[in-house]
């Protein structure tokens, strides 16, 4: 019992070195990449990853941050288009949807946003920008524990990406620590998905943004 404790924390030791060091090395990779909203420049399009819905079917307080901060972006002349992409595996879960109304009340013409209803993670998100939406160059807005896994998988997706910290408002304080640790995990995901498996996410006759 003694030796397979003691194997056990080997093991749990070089997991946790390797997870950290792999978290770690993400963010520095995506700090070069990462700007403020006033540094930003211009681009076609500002990309809002879904961040989930509240029960009456309007934005989650994370994903109003996202996209207030993405309606600054291009209220500030930084982006011509915004580009909302989330889950509308349902009828009754739609993202999209809920962001571009939220977006209207901000002052967003319709005509400026396009919906991308199978963003159903981050990687689908980054993927079909560029191959459904022709996305070469764009911002993400998105929190600081998101942001990094954010950028690195639009970046070696193929998308020229600046990142754009969102200003967060009051979140609970265990589903902000939930959210912390799942981005652990979730690094984990997109290395493998980036190097490993490359899989293909619901694709589609192209749609481009700008034709």
């Amino acid at each position: 019992m003694r030796k397979l404790l003691q194997y056990l924390i080997i093991v749990f030791c070089a997991v946790f070195f390797l997870v950290g060091s792999l978290r770690l090395g993400m963010i520095a990779y995506a700090d070069t990449k990462t700007v403020s909203s006033a540094d930003a420049k211009p681009v076609p399009v500002v990309i809002v990853p879904g961040a989930g819905l509240s029960a009456d079917g309007t934005p989650s307080a994370p994903l109003r941050d996202r996209v207030r901060a993405a309606v600054e972006l291009y209220l500030a002349g930084k982006a011509q288009k915004i580009l909302m992409s989330g889950d509308n595996s349902t009828i009754y879960y739609n993202e999209p949807e809920s962001m571009r109304q939220y977006a209207i009340s901000l002052g967003v013409p319709d005509a400026d946003i396009v919906l991308d209803y199978a963003g159903r993670r981050t990687y689908d998100t980054c993927y079909r920008a560029r191959e459904i939406f022709g996305i070469h160059d764009a911002i993400i807005t998105t929190q600081a524990y998101h942001l990094p896994r954010s950028v690195f998988l639009c970046d070696r997706l193929g998308i020229a990406i600046q990142g754009v910290e969102v200003e967060q408002s009051g979140y609970v304080r265990v589903r902000y620590l939930f959210w912390q640790l799942r981005e652990v995990f979730a690094t984990l995901a997109a290395y493998w998905d980036v190097y490993i498996t490359k899989p293909l996410p619901i694709l589609g006759q192209p749609e481009p943004i700008f034709p």
